[in-house]
């Protein structure tokens, strides 16, 4: 039976043995998913260990992220752009390394969401990994434009010219915005870790504005309820992302992509029990 993982730490609480049982279950595939925990300093060997049992792919999350690209010894472009690596896999003897988030989010926004982002106006919230992880995929859709704001300045104004080549895109503090709406306010911050909203002006949204927030819970997030108290046309959280980000790792590894609506809805509904 091929075998799969996630790697993190901690990592009980991922949802992704879950997702790829029944993406599994979906498409007819016979598979293992299973959870790894690793402690900080055995990250390099944890995956060389898994691969040399037979493993077929990994996926993983904080914080390995960072170390797994530079473990991967060949990497997709996305990847190789967001200076993380979210999915391993072994192949013809290496180690592949991509990163699927982007993916995700931009999956989840054209097909769950059913929004638009050519020709929009995007501001993102944020510049760490979570935002790096996005951009490529974003500007990829060109947008009209792309404004990246930052609690430290100097972060936002260096990933923008980082993506500079890839499309429109200007970065800076909270004071470099204006008084014009977004069509789309996506917060990759890591404020709704800790219940706090990032110091927008409430000038950013209008009646036709939809916010998406990378995190989600059983409650509608600090960000998303900011949204909605300043007239935002839709709110949506990041579970659809977690998901259909899986979907393109199980794309990757076993040339099938999934249906993940009801996937979705399953672990939506999970919430309220």
């Amino acid at each position: 039976m091929d075998r799969y993982a996630v790697m993190g730490n901690p990592i009980k609480h991922s949802k992704s043995p879950q997702i790829h049982q029944l993406f599994a279950k979906a498409t007819g595939q016979t598979l293992s998913y299973e959870t790894i925990l690793v402690e900080k300093n055995d990250f390099p060997a944890a995956v060389t260990r898994f691969f040399q049992a037979g493993g077929k792919g990994l996926n993983i999350t904080l914080p390995f992220k960072e170390e797994a690209w530079h473990l991967a010894e060949c990497r997709t472009e996305r990847a190789e752009l967001a200076g993380a690596v979210n999915t391993l896999s072994f192949k013809d003897g290496s180690i592949h390394g991509d990163n699927t988030d982007g993916a995700g989010l931009v999956t989840d926004i054209l097909n769950n969401c059913h929004g638009q982002l050519r020709d929009k106006r995007i501001l993102v919230v944020g510049a760490g990994g979570a935002v790096r992880g996005v951009l490529l995929p974003l500007l990829k859709e060109q947008p009209s434009a792309l404004h990246l704001v930052n609690r430290t300045a100097s972060k936002a104004a260096l990933l923008a010219e980082h993506f500079q080549s890839y499309g429109t895109l200007r970065g800076g503090g909270f004071e470099s915005l204006d008084n014009h709406a977004y069509d789309w306010i996506i917060n990759g911050s890591s404020a709704s870790l800790t219940g706090d909203v990032p110091p927008l002006p409430g000038t950013v949204i209008n009646h036709q504005t939809w916010c998406y927030d990378l995190m989600y819970g059983a409650e509608t997030t600090p960000f998303n309820a900011w949204a909605q108290q300043h007239g935002a046309a839709n709110v949506f959280d990041g579970l659809g992302m977690l998901v259909e980000q899986a979907a393109e790792a199980f794309y990757l590894w076993r040339g099938l992509r999934p249906q993940t609506a009801d996937v979705i809805a399953q672990l939506r509904a999970a919430f309220k029990k």
